[in-house]
């Protein structure tokens, strides 16, 4: 069963309908579902669909030449072609007038080795297509290929494109769609154990419980995504012993660039290098303190792909267990009950994306643009008298720069309610954010709901939600604190 993707499908759609030549680019790392929402697209349409391979430029160029006779010459196997110009020329001649859709899949594997492949397109596209009805579509999972060979100024393809889709991991509430008979509560550590990641979702098996498929998955030597983290690098880095090491820091929790260099006993240079390859292959991302975005010193390095975070926080003190077949015991023993700790991360960008979402419609009061978090440092003045600064982090800040106003937000995955301390240290934390921003809301989010003190709090400016109002989809008026539930 398909799942999900309808602004993509609708782009795709858009740009079929479109008579005469067109190509679109789509493009994002490993498994997150690129061919999946390509052959969903093209299922009742005329098309070619190759995928290219590691076998060098002449290999792929037979494999494309028997997708294309499959296809417009089906039973003449036995047809060569010597150049692509020549398969070009082949499709030419034999589409006529009718809509066909050319689908290279994998096109970095084709294109390293064939430095014209990317050149011979463009001049078919310009010249002997241009009067065809071919809708063609490239598709990559090397980030900086796609960006830096396909879709930038220097590509001989700029300028030829229709669209361009880079396809993310799944939000939570699509990934929920995976599990429709989870709790609420399971949806969320499903989400957060894959990462919203496609093929990490297909996996899970919606019949059996969440333990049981972390148990499948992970605790078993046989489990897809037991080995996933090193298969994964070692298909994208030669060398992934300083990667592994560097990834292994920022799950962790060691997010500045040198502490991580320091840790792994390598130079800045060399860490920044292979931190802006693991960027570009979108298991890495960058991240800015919000509100002060130009300070430098306030960057951090963290995970995107919150499978690995699972991963390296769990997998690596497991594997004589796993291999000895007590993954499950230990599963039950070391993991479960560290599982809500695991989650707090991912609850906090679990909320980000709600408030953007609830916020761009005006929810809040304004026109919520960006979302983020804060962090930094808060004097705090003792019984004493005396001043003791701490660190001090906000999870959410949701700013609208058009009305100057500002939404902040605190999250607990804990079994456990918020309470009066929770807010008031909210509150307080609120006069560290950039004054030029006005405070519009104060959003609690809380897995296990509030204490009874809470029923005292008259603000209205204060939402108390929990991880129901997440999946419900909008903020009702019983959240609010001073507003009747009648």
């Amino acid at each position: 069963m398909f799942i999900g993707r309808e602004r993509e499908l609708a782009s795709l759609k858009e740009f079929y309908d479109k008579d005469g030549i067109g190509m679109t680019v789509i493009y994002g790392r490993r498994r997150i579902g690129k061919s999946t929402l390509i052959t969903e697209f093209v299922k009742d349409k005329k098309n070619i669909f190759y995928t290219a391979t590691k076998v060098g430029k002449n290999r792929n160029l037979e494999l494309f030449s028997s997708q294309v006779l499959e296809l417009l010459m089906p039973g003449m196997a036995d047809i060569s072609f010597k150049t692509i110009e020549a398969v070009f020329d082949f499709i030419n001649k034999n589409i006529g007038d009718e809509k066909v859709v050319l689908v290279i899949d994998e096109l970095p594997y084709w294109a390293e080795k064939d430095e014209a492949l990317l050149s011979v397109l463009q001049k078919y596209i310009d010249t002997v297509w241009k009067d065809k009805n071919l809708k063609i579509i490239l598709c990559g999972s090397s980030l900086s290929f796609m960006e830096n060979k396909v879709l930038s100024e220097k590509s001989p393809l700029f300028g030829r494109r229709d669209s361009q889709i880079k396809l993310e991991a799944f939000d939570y509430l699509d990934a929920a769609k995976f599990v429709p008979n989870y709790s609420n509560k399971d949806k969320a550590i499903c989400y957060g154990i894959t990462g919203g990641v496609a093929k990490y979702l297909s996996m899970i098996d919606p019949a059996k419980s969440i333990d049981e498929n972390i148990i499948r998955l992970f605790f078993r030597t046989d489990g897809y995504l037991y080995d996933e983290t090193k298969n994964l690098l070692t298909q994208e880095f030669a060398d992934i012993t300083i990667v592994n090491n560097i990834v292994e820091q920022i799950a962790s929790g060691e997010n500045a660039l040198n502490i991580i260099a320091g840790k792994i006993g390598e130079k800045e240079p060399t860490v920044l290098y292979s931190l802006d390859k693991l960027i570009h292959v979108g298991l890495v991302e960058k991240k800015k303190c919000i509100t002060d975005e130009k300070n430098k010193k306030k960057t951090q390095y963290v995970l995107k792909d919150s499978m690995f975070k699972f991963w390296y926080e769990f997998i690596p003190k497991a594997t004589s267990v796993i291999e000895m077949g007590q993954g499950e015991t230990y599963y039950h023993k070391v993991v479960k009950p560290t599982l809500h700790s695991f989650m707090g991360s991912i609850f906090e960008e679990m909320c980000r994306y709600y408030v953007l979402k609830q916020g761009i419609t005006g929810e809040y009061g304004c026109f919520v643009t960006s979302v983020g978090t804060w962090w930094g440092v808060e004097n705090i003045k003792e019984d004493n008298g005396n001043i003791r600064a701490q660190s001090a982090d906000i999870d959410v800040v949701a700013i609208s720069e058009i009305d100057k106003k500002s939404i902040i937000g605190e999250c607990k995955f804990k079994n456990e309610k918020i309470d009066k301390s929770i807010y008031e240290t909210l509150v307080r934390r609120a006069q560290l954010i950039n004054s030029k921003y006005k405070i519009s809301k104060y959003i609690l989010f809380s897995l296990s709901g509030y204490t009874d003190w809470f029923e005292t709090l008259k603000e209205e400016d204060v939402l108390l939600l929990t991880l129901d109002s997440l999946y419900a989809g909008k903020c009702t008026r019983e959240t609010r604190v001073g507003k009747s539930n009648n």
